[in-house]
């Protein structure tokens, strides 16, 4: 393998020499239909940061997003994708960033529709590293607030510490019974398919593993295992940092003022606190793009050992501790929808060149 990587280092194909990302600043969305604070109708939000262009690169082990990335906090997508297949996860992290195909453009286009049910949007402009994150915890208090006084919300980003490290992470939607005192909240996923199929064994262990991340989050942070004090001493930000105006005109408006970074964080702390257990049941369900028709419901139990043992395993090659594996000779199909397939160790067409760089 050490050749492999070595003749892969030598060749450095021009469509992936790229390594530095350009990243210009954008607006971020932002504003529940109802209200939150006191469960009025006077507006809570509904907040998108896009993170990426103020984010800082952190603390933590020496790991392949620090060398190639520059914001270094977890995502479950970077789990999921590993799950996927870590070699393809390697090749992302080494040469682009994740690009969205046609078909992932319609799916983030549904889910933004899907959230526009229950939320206003409003945009937003960041300016701060601070802010992307004080954006990130002003919708999760938004949105948990949202869920405790109607029952249901949508597109709720989550941040905390899962297996020493610190992972972010946005549910799809969340529902909860009113009317039953010991109702527990349901994590749902959706996924949508240009195929009026349902998906392969591949794809809907996917999609559980993704949607068992979001529950073992949620469950950390209903725990109250969130740390404020840990989480500063991570991401080396500045929690006195003054928020932005708009930023703290809403923070009032909902009930929680605050005026800096820390204030906000500490409101997200004291939320956790009051969130209760996540069903153990989840449910996964599949539409098809061309017309949100539903293709199915995968109902499924989560299995707390399961789950924690994936994040270790993936964790070992995130972290830099060991190779990244490949898919399984039974799973070699997804090669064929690989852009990197012809570069890739596990390819014919990388290994033909390989024999000649070693012969030269």
């Amino acid at each position: 393998m050490a050749l492999f990587r070595a003749a892969f280092a030598a060749i450095r194909p021009a469509a992936f020499l790229s390594t530095q990302f350009r990243r210009t600043a954008s607006p971020i969305s932002l504003l529940p239909k109802r209200g939150l604070a006191g469960c009025t109708e006077t507006g809570g939000q509904g907040l998108d940061p896009v993170v990426g262009p103020f984010e800082k690169k952190i603390g933590g082990p020496e790991s392949f997003l620090h060398r190639f990335r520059r914001g270094s906090v977890f995502s479950v997508s970077d789990f999921t994708r590993a799950e996927w297949c870590e070699q393809q996860k390697w090749f992302d992290l080494r040469y682009s960033k994740h690009e969205q195909t046609k078909a992932m453009k319609a799916g983030t286009a549904r889910h933004v529709e899907l959230e526009e049910e229950v939320t206003t949007r409003e945009k937003f402009h960041i300016k701060s590293a601070e802010d992307v994150w004080a954006l990130k915890f002003l919708k999760c208090i938004a949105r948990a607030n949202q869920l405790l006084c109607n029952g249901l919300t949508r597109e709720l980003p989550i941040t905390c510490r899962v297996e020493g490290v610190w992972i972010t992470g946005t549910i799809d939607e969340i529902r909860m019974s009113l009317s039953r005192s010991n109702g527990y909240p349901t994590l749902l996923e959706t996924k949508t398919r240009v195929q009026a199929t349902l998906p392969g064994e591949p794809q809907r262990r996917n999609g559980r593993f993704q949607l068992s991340c979001y529950k073992c989050m949620w469950d950390i942070l209903a725990s109250g295992k969130f740390s404020s004090q840990e989480f500063f001493d991570y991401v080396k930000l500045d929690r006195n940092h003054i928020l932005s105006p708009e930023i703290r005109e809403i923070t009032a408006k909902l009930g929680f003022p605050s005026q800096t970074l820390e204030d906000l964080v500490m409101y997200y702390e004291n939320m956790c606190g009051l969130l209760p257990r996540s069903d153990d049941q989840l449910l996964l369900r599949y539409e098809l793009q061309e017309d949100q028709s539903l293709l199915g419901e995968e109902k499924f139990v989560y299995d707390p050992d399961l789950i924690k043992g994936q994040i270790k395993s993936h964790l070992e090659f995130l972290l830099g501790e060991r190779e990244a594996r490949y898919v399984p000779p039974e799973e070699r199909w997804k090669c064929r929808y690989c852009k990197y397939a012809s570069i890739c160790p596990a390819g014919s067409g990388f290994t033909m060149l390989l024999l000649y760089i070693v012969t030269i």
